[in-house]
């Protein structure tokens, strides 16, 4: 059997990245109405890294290189972001390995133990006004366009429109983590930045979804 794990990993991760740092700006500036505004700089710098490292990660299986790459995220990557995506990554390597292929059931079983992993990691919670608000609705859809028998375009689309609606949805809500919660009810109003990257990163997967998935 073809291991198809890996070169979907790579995908993935790849488009990820070059996400996180073509977004730099619009990230931070989103960050910078009631955070700090450093989330666009950090996640950029690390992602940054994860590219110019490329090359060199150990690719023994699709698990062992999300591993690989989470640890540079959780290294690189400052502020509470790091430790946040870095536990996603590591999360979603220990559901990806021994699979041959990430087929719809295993990304969703990733992206759940990401999820759980933020959730552990950041002591938050639906609502709370973080990437979930964005990244478990995008995950219910995808479960929910398998069991309508979706193809994998289709799905990842649907992910992304979900996940668009959900971070702008974010604006409605109070922070209750990170720097943002330090303002309170101001925080009401804008939009969670991580919500938006969450958005911004599954519409970028569905533009560049490639026929063989």
């Amino acid at each position: 059997m073809t291991d198809k794990a890996l070169p979907q990993a790579e995908f993935v991760v790849r488009t990820i990245a070059q996400t996180a740092v073509a977004n730099e700006k619009y990230f931070g500036d989103l960050d910078a109405v009631v955070g700090d505004g450093d989330f666009g700089y950090s996640l950029a710098r690390g992602f940054e890294i994860v590219i110019s490292d490329w090359d060199t990660f150990d690719r023994a299986d699709a698990a062992t290189f999300l591993r690989k790459v989470a640890v540079v995220i959780t290294s690189r990557i400052g502020g509470t972001s790091g430790p946040i995506w870095g536990t996603a990554f590591l999360r979603a390597a220990a559901a990806a390995a021994g699979k041959s292929d990430l087929d719809s059931a295993t990304v969703v079983a990733m992206l759940r133990a990401a999820a759980e992993g933020i959730q552990a990691r950041g002591s938050a919670s639906l609502g709370d006004k973080t990437l979930l608000d964005a990244l478990v609705p995008a995950t219910d859809e995808i479960a929910r366009q398998i069991s309508l028998g979706s193809d994998g375009a289709s799905t990842i689309r649907a992910a992304a429109t979900v996940a668009r609606a959900s971070a702008d949805a974010t604006a409605k809500l109070e922070a209750r983590r990170g720097r943002a919660s330090y303002t309170g009810e101001r925080s009401i109003g804008s939009v969670d930045p991580g919500a938006v990257a969450v958005a911004v990163i599954f519409e970028a997967l569905a533009d560049a979804w490639p026929a063989t998935f």
